[in-house]
């Protein structure tokens, strides 16, 4: 049996599975995959719904991560088609989903599907509907359920749109950690001209807030670049003139590279929290959400053999690259080592996400390789 890409790509595309909704796109893969051979499990938790399929029961076990649920399409009208009619004009396949990540996941379904006279162990995938959201109930808990059952998983592909300007010239050998973190200063509301009998909790948050951009959190680490804080909000709801506010508050992320770990990063924020109230008498707040340790793949067979095989197909050597945001990576880290290879990620989020028809197929041609590659390794 064989699976063209392209239209397993539109079929999935067509399902507006905008996280956390499904809206059947995993019912699509499922139904390319269980005619190969694979034992499809979906595990759902909370309202995400997951995918593992499994072909075989002997190891090496080579699995294949990715996602099925997509970010919002934004203004329909702004596309050059509607963002979930998969449309093709000009050699190009259009729709939300395309690069990020709904093209990768076809591609290596029908690369599956051309290469099982080559697998002498076991092929898988890994597939979430919760990569786009905060990703808690979806490859994080996939990972910790095939943990408690024994479940081995030798090594993994994750199909991110990690190549920049062509298919694989640039590979995820890593990614840096990733904290959210909430801030709040409750006050006591009260008149502008009366600031006496008020006490205003914005001066307090902007203080705290410039001490924690200011602070330069390292210089890089060994393949990672510098870790940064951003702020994202600040926010009082307060529509009027007249009027000091009694509740302020800001969010904030930070990426960070092996220099700190979550936990520390949070212990530090907690310190400044503690002496903002201190300093000010006033309620101050730290809520946070820690998504992940950085992580890095180091050297050896496996990412040699991924790079050896994008140079074979394409005449690349790849980048090992550990730029960019986060990825399901960090969580299947735990498992094995992970290296990420997929689209051209210059479209992706964006009005009109696209992939060129010649990309997907450039792809399959790699991932076949890989497939075949591997199980001659290992």
């Amino acid at each position: 049996m064989t699976i063209d890409a392209v239209e397993l790509a539109r079929a999935l595309i067509r399902r507006p599975s905008v996280t956390p909704r499904d809206e059947g796109a995993l019912d699509v893969l499922q139904a390319a995959l269980e005619p190969l051979g694979f034992a499809c499990r979906r595990l759902p938790f909370g309202e995400i719904d997951n995918l593992y399929a499994r072909r075989g029961s002997i190891g090496p076990n080579l699995c294949f991560a990715g996602h099925t649920d997509v970010v919002p399409p934004g203004d329909p009208a702004a596309w050059r088609h509607p963002p979930f009619d998969a449309a093709i004009e000009g050699g190009v396949l259009y729709g939300r989903g395309a690069a990020d990540m709904k093209g990768a996941i076809a591609v290596f379904a029908a690369a599956a599907a051309a290469s099982l006279g080559a697998v002498t162990g076991s092929l898988s995938l890994l597939i979430t509907g919760d990569e786009e959201g905060v990703a808690v109930d979806g490859t994080r808990r996939v990972v910790q359920a095939l943990q408690a059952e024994g479940e081995r998983i030798d090594h993994c592909l994750v199909g991110e749109p990690s190549s920049v300007a062509a298919v694989g010239d640039t590979v995820k050998v890593g990614r840096r950690g990733s904290l959210n973190a909430w801030m709040t200063v409750e006050g006591r509301q009260g008149h502008v001209a009366y600031p006496e009998r008020a006490a205003n909790p914005i001066p307090v948050l902007v203080r705290l807030l410039d001490r924690l951009q200011s602070r330069r959190l390292d210089e890089g680490f060994t393949s990672f670049p510098p870790s940064n804080l951003e702020l994202t909000t600040v926010d009082v709801d307060n529509p009027a003139m007249n009027v000091i506010p009694a509740r302020a508050e800001a969010r904030l992320n930070i990426r960070f590279n092996p220099a700190h770990t979550g936990a520390d990063l949070i212990a530090w924020l907690e310190a400044e929290r503690q002496d903002a109230a201190a300093a000010s008498g006033l309620n101050v707040g730290l809520r946070t959400l820690h998504s992940g340790d950085a992580f890095l793949t180091e050297p050896g067979r496996f990412t040699e053999l991924v790079s050896e095989t994008v140079q074979a197909v394409t005449g690349r050597r790849p980048d090992a690259s550990t730029s960019g945001g986060t990825s399901d990576a960090r969580f299947i880290r735990a498992l094995c080592p992970v290296v990420e290879l997929g689209l051209v990620g210059a479209t992706i989020h964006q009005v009109d996400e696209c992939v060129a028809l010649a990309d997907l197929a450039e792809l399959q041609r790699v991932y076949e390789r890989l497939i075949a590659g591997y199980f001659e390794t290992f």
